[in-house]
């Protein structure tokens, strides 16, 4: 594995005729294996180094498919991954662990994805022990405490346990534990869904303001549209396991392509705000 990194010439991502294909979750079978479905077709497209790229689409459209297929949390059935210049498409999971320091993810539930045994510090300082980037457990505990004020939580935090913290704050945690590991990559699956609207604005803020002092190349996986105007640099629209748009995130909101991604901006109020509106909130 040592030196399939290629200097970065191509996009970080490079996806070419992609295809999952899933047991059917509606239909169960009288004997045997359940049904499958294909639930993504075809796609193709790529993902530059530092660049935030909301995908969003109605439930059932794949997106989260698509989000878990590029972190290889699922494999392909067709098509091709490629990774900084590196095809992961097929790699085993032993093959794929020296590279899950750089494709992390932040999921929607955040009390689900925390240990709750576990204090907040050591859910954060335990990756970076696993992929050697603390010497022992004090240098781990000391980067933990970097990356929670990072994300504006005091050393304290560091003692508590996840069901003593709010929703938006546990989020907060998550978002340290991916950032901590100074990955080349992030997905995030309906981060903000399930908060209210204060820790929403909260949230997105901060990850303005990592996009921003951090340089990072993320994949915003939302079904709020004027989350992803905000946030993202270049818009997927995805309907049925397919790309219905493809395009930087100004000029699709400007002017809609295809009549579903019209539909899709006429059903969410998209209030017109100005560049600092995060800030203040």
């Amino acid at each position: 594995m040592a030196g399939w990194l290629q200097p970065m010439t191509e996009p970080l991502f490079r996806v070419e005729n992609l295809s999952v294909v899933l047991p059917d979750p509606k239909r169960k079978a009288l004997f045997g294996r359940r049904p499958m479905i294909e639930i993504l077709h075809g796609l193709s497209f790529s993902i530059e180094a530092g660049t935030v790229v909301g995908i969003v689409g109605e439930s059932g459209s794949g997106k989260s498919t698509l989000g878990r297929a590029l972190v290889r949390l699922l494999e392909p059935t067709a098509g091709a991954i490629s990774f900084a210049g590196g095809d992961i498409t097929h790699l085993g999971e032993a093959e794929l662990r020296p590279l899950r320091r750089d494709l992390q993810v932040i999921f929607q539930d955040p009390l689900s994805s925390l240990n709750p045994r576990l204090t907040i510090g050591t859910i954060v300082a335990r990756p970076l022990l696993f992929h050697r980037l603390a010497g022992d457990g004090r240098e781990a505990r000391s980067l933990a405490s970097a990356a929670l004020a990072t994300v504006g939580l005091p050393s304290s935090f560091a003692a508590r346990y996840p069901h003593e913290l709010s929703g938006g704050q546990r989020q907060r945690v998550g978002i340290a534990r991916a950032v901590a590991l100074k990955p080349r990559f992030v997905l995030a699956d309906e981060i903000v869904s399930g908060l209210d609207v204060s820790s929403k604005a909260q949230i997105l803020a901060l990850l303005e303001q990592l996009k921003a002092e951090l340089g990072l190349t993320m994949a915003f996986i939302s079904h709020d549209l004027s989350v992803v105007r905000r946030l993202c640099d270049r818009v997927i629209v995805m309907r049925r396991g397919d790309i219905l748009e493809n395009r930087p995130a100004a000029a699709l909101f400007a002017a809609p392509e295809h009549p579903y991604t019209a539909e899709l901006k006429a059903a969410i109020p998209l209030p017109e705000v100005d560049a600092g509106w995060l800030a203040r909130v």
